[in-house]
């Protein structure tokens, strides 16, 4: 029998690597949770509004000081990873988006609310990098369906938060938000859970593998970093007139109530979690540069007609662009992974923080348009951010691994 085996070791050397379903959807599910927590802030907004007579500038502000506590700290975050793995981080960060709902739940005042922003942002960028590498890791190297599936974990989370403040937090008011910490809790222990098996991973593959250039001279690779640097400005930038003056824009164009705002808001990011699951698979067999073009260049006809159309098409209109819309960004992710080989941590955090920070920057800018010239126009002048896309053709091709 031991002949035999040695016989063949080529064939034992190639046989592909197992996708870890079970570890994947365990860290789909955290993202869920914590991107729940998340976009309980923006689905906060009308209460807040209320209770602290806020300005749509201030509102784009509490949006500002999350995204951008989590944009300046992931890059940061994924580069000290790459050098020293830290698999315990990923509970750590889950602790201080529990710590940041709780402090938003009992805040008194509008200096407490930005607190409790800057906490769950800091959770976020604690999160995000390491859980994008365990995603990889558990992937079986079919590394977009593995984005792809992580990521609608954290769209299902946003999009579940304004059902959930519909149903809870808009009856029962601000003090409601506190029950979500027992969700935050379990994710908490699901993430020592995907701790342990990171952390037994990491030993295994400790000095097993070394990076392969993709062939790419520098001044290529930084152009094409910075073409998806335009890309996630326009995607983004785009999404923020979307999650956070969505539920404002319907009260106030069409007359909608705040629960069926907020019901509505909720159609819109299900049909961008729906499209999340799509742009990474078809990324592994088609390319990611084709998945990129289309889906922001795609939705440009959509934006443009949007601020045109009835209430009825409007919610047609949305449900179309979440769905085009999202699923470019497991496609940018691991197109750039692929740009930069062996430095996952560093790449996941500087386009998760990018995409957080464009968004923050988005809704405080927006918001100033709103709060000068009326929501619609925050509708108008967005509505021209998709047909940047058109960048996308200057992306070179990367060879996928």
């Amino acid at each position: 029998m031991n002949s035999s085996l040695a016989a063949h070791p080529a064939q034992r050397q190639a046989a592909p690597p197992r996708t870890a379903f079970g570890v994947l959807g365990a860290i789909s599910t955290a993202h869920m949770v914590n991107d729940m927590m998340q976009s309980l802030i923006l689905a906060l907004y009308p209460i807040l509004q209320g209770n602290f007579q806020l300005s749509f500038s201030q509102i784009g502000f509490i949006t500002l000081v999350y995204q951008v506590t989590a944009s300046l700290l992931q890059p940061l975050v994924g580069l000290y990873t790459d050098k020293r793995s830290t698999p315990y981080s990923l509970p750590l960060g889950m602790c201080f988006t529990l710590g940041g709902l709780l402090l938003l739940a009992f805040a008194p005042n509008y200096s407490t609310v930005l607190v409790a922003a800057a906490l769950v942002g800091t959770g976020s960028s604690i999160f995000h990098p390491e859980s994008s590498r365990v995603a990889r890791m558990a992937s079986g190297g079919k590394h977009g369906m593995a984005q792809s599936l992580f990521q609608v974990g954290g769209n299902t989370g946003t999009a579940l938060g304004p059902l959930l403040a519909a149903a809870v937090i808009v009856p029962f008011g601000q003090r409601s938000i506190a029950w979500f910490g027992l969700a935050a809790l379990g994710g908490i222990a699901l993430l020592a859970w995907v701790s342990r098996w990171y952390a037994v991973q990491h030993r295994a593959a400790k000095g097993a593998r070394t990076p392969v250039a993709n062939g790419l001279p520098r001044s290529q690779v930084l152009g094409a970093v910075g073409v998806l640097l335009v890309l996630i400005f326009s995607k983004y930038f785009y999404i923020a007139s979307l999650s956070s003056y969505y539920t404002f824009y319907l009260m106030a164009h069409f007359g909608v109530g705040v629960q069926n705002a907020q019901l509505l808001l909720f159609v819109f990011l299900l049909a961008s979690a729906v499209g999340t699951v799509v742009g990474g698979p078809i990324g592994d067999r088609i390319g990611r540069k084709p998945v990129i073009w289309a889906s922001i260049l795609g939705v440009a006809p959509f934006a443009l007609i949007l601020p045109h159309a009835s209430l009825a098409w409007t919610v047609v209109l949305t449900i179309i662009i979440g769905l085009v819309l999202s699923s470019a960004f497991s496609a940018i992710l691991v197109y750039a992974q692929e740009l930069i080989p062996g430095k996952i941590g560093m790449v996941s955090g500087l386009f998760f923080g990018l995409a957080f920070g464009m968004g923050g920057l988005g809704a405080a800018v927006l918001g100033v348009i709103a709060d000068r010239s009326g929501i619609e126009q925050v509708y108008a002048m967005a509505a021209y951010l998709p047909l940047l896309g058109m960048v996308a053709i200057f992306l070179p091709k990367v060879p996928q691994r």
